[in-house]
């Protein structure tokens, strides 16, 4: 089926499905069970099978018909492809069922304070009792975790194998007792990431994803589909972000108090296009008109270089769509992609600061603080200037370091040495520790 004969398939439908009186929780249920919450998912996964670029214009026809679109988090991003790559088919009716229709959300339980960059270094323990786990550790930079019902857990499970060997995938229940969460205030003000304690937490063994202790094959599968989601060029729906799951409770509002009335449809019956998505360099520019420096040569030069980048990503993504389409792939695309990104969120935060001048000192650190500093300053864009310099660190270190992501372009695309060092050979529990 062509992309169009989609899109119009998807247009009938919400014709006769969509009711801004339902539920959300109602309505993601049709959403997601027709298989357009995930259309990228297999048919078999409460999906369609198409490709991520079509995947992002279903997300957009949605919005633009006036309907809500799909569950946002990670379930969707992250947890729902990893199950369809290596869970079993009981794993997809339950897990990915829950996500595609909004009734459970995820966090991603990978990081420890003692094993960022080096993943694999995890110590979170997980030691096998009867049918079920119990899970000892702590991890760091939970996104999400306070409105989680689950999360991907990377837990060692055998010590006496190395490293990498290890490890299991589980699904853990978030909300149960010896779980605590606790959130990391950022520079920014907000608090998006968190600490997450499992004392004495249970798992059972039916909710091992992947092969027990195969869980490195199974996390890779979640990175890579992070990376590309995160990528610059990536692509994304348009609409309103609505947190699914039992803790944001928003499962009993109405659906059409997320959304905005449908655009007008031409005589021929086909809605008026979008316009082009606007970007950051979209943003900045609009600010030098504001502030008067979009004269100034260096700027001017910035503004290009930052245009360029946005447009390579773009490029790329479609360069990958072509790839895929018959059947083949650009090793390492995902990692250019997510250090593209890095370079991009850097850009950003310099030639914006360059462009507000002083005004870049000046940040409302809570949400009522906002409209004061707007109202002293004459411009509501300043925050997103802001905002961004003081978050532009982040996306060089989550979802993968820089230097991780060029170490696996160098290592597994070109085919470079590995870096010296015989940590993959020798039992975990031999390695040295820190402290």
């Amino acid at each position: 089926m062509t992309t169009p004969d989609v899109l119009e398939e998807l247009h009938d439908w919400l014709g006769d499905e969509w009711d801004p009186d339902l539920t959300v929780e109602a309505w993601w249920e049709k959403l997601g069970t027709a298989g357009w919450a995930a259309p990228t998912l297999p048919v078999n996964a409460f999906g369609r099978g198409v490709a991520r670029s079509v995947g992002v214009q279903i997300a957009r026809a949605i919005h633009e018909f006036g309907a809500l679109g799909a569950p946002d988090g990670l379930g969707l991003l992250l947890a729902a492809p990893t199950i369809v790559d290596h869970g079993t088919p009981e794993q997809i009716d339950t897990y990915v069922r829950d996500i595609v229709t909004g009734q459970r959300s995820w966090c991603q339980l990978f990081s420890e304070p003692g094993a960022g960059s080096d993943l694999a270094g995890l110590a979170t323990r997980a030691i096998e009792d009867g049918d079920e786990w119990i899970v000892n550790g702590q991890k760091v930079w939970t996104s999400l975790a306070q409105s989680a019902d689950l999360g991907m857990l990377l837990a060692r499970t055998a010590p006496e194998l190395p490293k990498h060997q290890g490890i299991t995938y589980f699904a853990l229940d978030m909300h149960q007792p010896g779980v605590e969460i606790r959130p990391l205030r950022e520079m920014t003000g907000h608090a998006m990431f968190n600490e997450t304690f499992m004392t004495d937490a249970r798992v059972a063994t039916s909710a091992i994803i992947g092969d027990r202790n195969g869980g490195w094959a199974v996390a890779n599968s979640t990175l890579a589909h992070e990376r590309a989601g995160l990528g610059s060029g990536g692509g994304g729906g348009s609409g309103v972000r609505v947190t699914p799951g039992t803790i944001a409770g928003n499962l009993t509002r109405r659906a059409g108090d997320f959304v905005r009335p449908p655009k007008p449809r031409t005589a021929t019956g086909e809605a008026d296009k979008p316009s082009r998505r606007p970007g950051m360099h979209d943003l900045v520019i609009d600010l030098a008109r504001h502030y008067g420096t979009n004269a100034d040569p260096g700027i001017r030069q910035d503004l290009v270089r930052l245009y360029t980048l946005n447009e390579l990503g773009r490029f790329n993504a479609e360069r990958l769509k072509a790839y895929r389409s018959v059947g083949q792939d650009i090793p390492g695309m995902g990692n250019i992609s997510k250090l593209s990104m890095s370079a991009i969120m850097r850009l950003v935060r310099d030639v914006g600061m360059r462009v507000v001048g002083s005004d870049g000192m000046l940040h409302a650190y809570a949400g009522e603080d906002q409209a004061v500093l707007n109202e002293a300053t004459g411009n509501p864009l300043l925050p997103g200037v802001t905002t961004t310099a003081l978050y532009a660190q982040a996306p060089a270190i989550y979802g993968g370091t820089d230097q991780v992501q060029r170490n696996i372009i160098g290592e597994r695309v070109l085919g470079l040495s590995k870096e010296p060092g015989n940590d993959r050979n020798v039992p975990f529990a031999d390695l040295p520790r820190n402290g």
